[in-house]
């Protein structure tokens, strides 16, 4: 095997110690695999030229998210921006020991590492594709979830900020995907409101 292949299979074994479980292809799964399996599938079908270090970082995105939950700081926006902050650290140096453990160097390890903190989103490229890819599984694979768990206003706002954070090419994609009929039509009215004023 590569040591690609070594890093995922690294990254693998570690999400699928997440105990949060949810159904995929018929059965229960560790949530995190499931989240990282797809932001792979994500990337390959609309970004496949992507490098070595963009298709690692989305296989670990989230590597031991659960390891620090969001209830552990404080509530409000100050409070999830810290949780965030110290999550994409956390992300950033476990996936850096597993690259250097797969025989990646040092300067791969940061690589990955500026992409999963976000460094430089706007201007990084490949920053921007990774935040593009973690939209776009966001609307496909749980607004229709999440949506009915909250009020309307509140996950139009969200539409509309992950709207925001999106390129001009990943808002194409937002548009082709194939989304159940209730989650294109929030997508809908959260354009139309945002455009709107």
């Amino acid at each position: 095997m590569s040591r690609f292949d070594d890093a995922i299979a690294a990254f693998d074994a570690a999400h699928a110690q997440d105990p949060n479980l949810v159904m995929a292809d018929g059965a229960l799964q560790p949530a995190e695999l499931v989240y990282s399996r797809r932001m792979s599938e994500m990337l390959m079908k609309h970004w496949p030229e992507a490098s070595e270090a963009l298709r690692l970082a989305a296989r670990c995105q989230h590597i031991r998210r659960w390891e620090l939950p969001r209830a552990d700081y404080a509530p409000g926006r100050a409070g999830y921006l810290q949780w965030r902050a110290e999550e994409k650290r956390r992300h950033a140096v476990a996936a850096g020991e597993i690259l250097l453990k797969a025989g990646y160097d040092a300067a791969m390890a940061e690589r990955v590492g500026q992409l999963l903190r976000k460094e430089r989103l706007k201007q990084d490229a490949e920053a921007q594709t990774l935040e593009d890819v973690a939209c776009l599984v966001f609307l496909e694979d749980h607004l229709a979830e999440f949506a009915p768990k909250h009020d309307e206003n509140l996950i139009l706002d969200i539409i509309a900020k992950t709207w925001v954070k999106m390129s001009a090419a990943g808002q194409q994609a937002a548009l082709a995907l194939a989304l159940p009929a209730a989650s294109r039509g929030l997508v809908e009215q959260a354009l139309a409101k945002k455009a709107g004023g």
